[in-house]
């Protein structure tokens, strides 16, 4: 279980506990986080699920494969540096603390 702080892009935070196995994005739709609205459903077809991961993570997280990295590119104002999509970061122990925030719309 880890604890992970998503922020709206009015500043609003929720901190919710996220089940291991999960991906960031079920932790966001199983509560009801408004800013993520992954409308593929977790399959890494679309842009949707598009968070900035606050700087400290930057780091601490896997690489991108090619898939996200794509659908990257369909993102809404992306950051080369902080740029995620929530349906690709698996849960583990190791994310307890991650803070991500949400771009001013999805497209």
């Amino acid at each position: 279980m880890a604890k992970i702080t998503y922020i709206e892009f009015n500043g609003t935070r929720h901190e919710v506990e996220v089940a291991n196995g999960l991906t960031v994005m079920e932790g966001a739709r199983d509560n009801a986080i408004p800013g993520i609205e992954a409308d593929c459903g977790g399959a890494c077809a679309c842009s949707t699920c598009h968070v900035y991961v606050d700087p400290t993570w930057v780091e601490k997280l896997p690489p991108r494969d090619d898939m996200e990295e794509d659908m990257l590119d369909f993102a809404y104002e992306p950051d080369p540096a902080r740029s995620r999509l929530t349906c690709q970061l698996k849960v583990t122990d190791a994310l307890d603390g991650l803070i991500v925030q949400m771009p001013e719309k999805q497209i």
